[in-house]
């Protein structure tokens, strides 16, 4: 009896097409038994230390964009749902973690964030990889969340080759240093930081605090507006999250670049909690604009 109701089963749902949504959100792509779907482990170089990398590596014999997808402070949201959607889509993914975070060599610090992002991204069109992992280097996009955010418009800034910047709630560390609240001083910022450090090594709360507020020119995403004025951005803000301070960064791209740079602000939190399918759906649709050069 059990194996007659299975036969009689219907298809599981997700199987089945969904309305407004990009196949890769709801379904796994065909199966290919030359090129197939697979995860790598990596450890890749910054500065002499090496930082923890996964590789989602999608079916097919490629080449295929790649996306280099950053997390935030210190990293509780990688994001990975939207990795694997991505994968299912054709995108080679990858995922790290900084210098001193999370088990990677080396010390934290702001600055090697940016450092750590630029060397993943050369790390990615490097020939070895684009050989092993199937790349096509003219078409890799950097994203980011958070922190992640900040990473990846330093970076892309740094690497013309970039092809284009998502931003997923972005934090503009260098204009949160310039309008701290009255009351706010060095130690509430070295007590604010320091409630995440489980994850971090090789810093503190006061030394992270210390460079926030020293980096306020070079850390201000405003600043680099123009440098990405040629390549596609979207950003995707959370009303319950970073608005406030991404209404400087929005402004500032939209006098730059009016026909490449897109926003959408959404009533969530900065985790995207209640908006992970849109997140993601958002996220593959414009994607797709770098897929089949």
């Amino acid at each position: 009896m059990a194996f007659l109701l299975a036969t009689l089963a219907p298809l599981p749902l997700l199987a089945q097409p969904v309305a407004g949504l990009p196949e890769a959100v709801w379904a796994d792509p065909p199966a290919d038994a030359a090129h197939p779907a697979k995860m790598v482990e990596a450890r890749i170089d910054s500065h002499g230390s090496a930082m923890n990398a996964v590789v989602y590596v999608p079916a097919g014999a490629g080449p295929h964009p790649a996306l280099l997808l950053l997390h935030g402070y210190p990293g509780n949201e990688q994001n990975l749902d939207l990795a694997q959607a991505a994968r299912r889509q054709g995108w080679v993914v990858l995922t790290l973690h900084y210098r001193g975070s999370w088990g990677s060599e080396g010390n934290f610090s702001f600055a090697h964030v940016v450092e750590d992002a630029e060397a993943a991204h050369d790390w990615l069109v490097a020939p070895a990889q684009r050989e092993r992992l199937r790349i096509d280097p003219a078409r890799v996009v950097v994203a980011g969340h958070s922190m992640g955010g900040f990473a990846a418009t330093l970076a892309a800034a740094a690497r013309p080759g970039v092809a284009g910047v998502l931003l997923l709630d972005a934090w503009n560390p260098g204009l949160g240093a310039k309008t701290l609240p009255a009351g706010v001083d060095e130690a509430a910022v070295a007590a604010f930081l320091a409630r995440n450090m489980a994850p971090l090594s090789g810093t503190s709360g006061a030394a992270l605090a210390a460079e926030y507020l020293a980096s306020k020119d070079r850390f201000d995403l405003t600043a680099y507006a123009g440098q990405l004025a040629t390549r596609p951005v979207l950003s995707l803000v959370a009303t319950r999250g970073l608005a406030a301070e991404n209404k400087a960064l929005t402004a500032a791209m939209q006098a730059a670049s009016p026909a490449r740079f897109e926003v959408q602000e959404w009533p969530t939190d900065h985790s995207f909690s209640d908006a992970r399918i849109r997140l993601i759906a958002t996220s593959l649709d414009w994607l797709r604009q770098f897929e089949g050069r």
